[in-house]
């Protein structure tokens, strides 16, 4: 059974900082690509990061400069530390993990966990 469990929200005050963690099992971790997503009531869920097999990481412009992903293979384990938080950040933070096999994109999502920026 697939599991990306995120932890690691809360309430943060506008300019601090917070990092998020997505732990993942069920699947052969370095074979997937990891990325971040948020989610605003209302509106359409939002690329924020993502990190390929070897590390490489793509941003959304709204946080380069201020959110860093990474991933742990050790730990099956992908964070986003996100610095200089602002409200417009505010949101429900969801890990996703995809991959092909064979031509089949395999995909999963984690449940979310929320992150508030407010003073």
């Amino acid at each position: 059974q697939v599991q990306l469990v995120e932890s690691g929200g809360g309430l943060v005050q506008p300019g601090g900082s917070l990092r998020l963690s997505c732990a993942a099992s069920g699947i052969t971790f370095s074979r997937y690509f990891m990325a971040w997503y948020r989610h605003i009531p209302g509106r359409e869920r939002e690329l924020v990061a993502s990190v390929d097999r070897r590390g490489g990481a793509e941003y959304a412009d709204s946080v380069k400069g201020r959110f860093t992903i990474s991933r742990d293979a050790a730990k099956n384990t992908v964070y986003l530390q996100m610095d200089r938080l602002t409200p417009e950040d505010t949101a429900d933070y969801i890990c996703n993990a995809w991959t092909t096999d064979w031509g089949l994109k395999r995909e999963y999502w984690g449940q979310g966990t929320q992150v508030t920026v407010s003073p």
